[in-house]
């Protein structure tokens, strides 16, 4: 840990009907001194949207002139130190594998005179529209090609938060038990915020019982092996940016873990995010073949779409996202039902 401390000016952003309030914040915990030392805070705006943190952009200059901007997050919450930590681990991750894919992540802590968590990376000047499909499916292929696990397990070696919800990162050698794991602990808090439905629930047994083995065993049946892959976690394109200079492609606020490669665009099928577009699935599988069984990966694909359906359900009570996952497990269950 570094013992040295980010200061951050007092500033006030004004919104349209609100004031957002950035404190002087002081890290508990660092891995970096969030600013360069003696930085100067210039300004501080709002910038960017999220649905559970306060986002901001701080503008810094250095006693030698040199100006730099940061991203802020600052969350209020009874787990924001554990969000902030998720989020700063995540980042560094990916940063360190592929810095060209990430912004530079600087801190993570607890602030000053606030009951709040903050994180804070580089700021990148980049557009919100949807990324191009042939340089995402390059660069995301090289991140997930270049990672290695450290425990050579599939996990994380921190909790993870997809938007305000955990996820189970407990390190496991197997794929299968691990996906099943982190699907049914997905599912639990779907039914803690939607309350029980049986007809889901039956398909969710099925599912964690005879569905995942029959579609994820395979992978390493006959001698076949799988990579454990640094993953984003939650990659919409809410959570993907393009350089507006350069055209290159970045992506941030991850929830990351390492998995079976395909798992991460198991999200580009679903139609509540605007990536479902085959042609982004096919540009990254142009540059990251899918596993063997290749016949089946479509239907993994599918699998895999089923936690992010899941998730955005627990998020948001009584989403349309709840009967689509049902769905998807009648219409895998209505197909292999006969292997079991």
């Amino acid at each position: 840990m570094d013992d040295k401390s980010p200061q951050l000016d007092t500033a006030v952003i004004q919104g349209k009907s609100n004031c957002l309030h950035f404190f002087a914040c002081q890290a508990d915990k660092l891995m970096h001194t969030a600013l360069p030392s003696h930085s100067r805070v210039l300004a501080v705006e709002r910038y960017g949207t999220s649905s559970w943190a306060s986002t901001a952009r701080v503008d810094t200059e250095t006693p030698d002139g040199t100006k730099k901007a940061f991203f802020l997050k600052l969350l209020r919450a009874d787990d924001g130190a554990e969000r902030v930590l998720g989020e700063y681990m995540s980042m560094s991750e990916i940063y360190q594998t592929l810095p060209s894919i990430a912004p530079q992540p600087h801190g993570y802590g607890k602030c000053r005179d606030q009951d709040a968590h903050f994180f804070i990376c580089d700021y990148l000047p980049i557009d919100h529209e949807l990324p191009d499909p042939v340089r995402l499916g390059e660069k995301l292929a090289e991140l997930h090609r270049k990672s290695e696990s450290p425990t050579g397990q599939f996990g994380f070696h921190c909790v993870t938060f997809d938007g305000k919800l955990p996820l189970n990162t407990t390190w496991d050698s197997n794929w299968t038990s691990f996906f099943t794991r982190l699907i049914h602990d997905v599912y639990k808090l779907d039914v803690e915020v939607n309350g029980l439905w049986k007809e889901l629930d039956d398909a969710m047994q099925i599912c964690l019982d005879k569905l995942i083995p029959r579609l994820l065993d395979p992978l390493t049946a006959e001698g076949r092996t799988i990579k454990p892959c640094l993953i984003h976690g939650d990659l919409w394109e809410s959570n993907i940016g393009t350089d507006v200079q350069t055209g290159e492609i970045y992506i941030y606020d991850a929830c990351t873990y390492y998995a079976h490669h395909e798992k991460e665009v198991g999200i580009w099928r679903c139609e509540h995010h605007q990536m479902f577009d085959e042609a982004y699935r096919d540009e990254y599988f142009k540059n990251f073949e899918p596993s063997e069984p290749i016949e089946e990966y479509d239907d993994r694909n599918r699998l895999y779409s089923i936690e992010t359906l899941l998730i955005n359900s627990a998020h948001f009570p009584g989403s349309v996202t709840r009967n689509r996952a049902l769905n998807e497990l009648h219409w895998l269950i209505n197909k292999y039902s006969s292997d079991w």
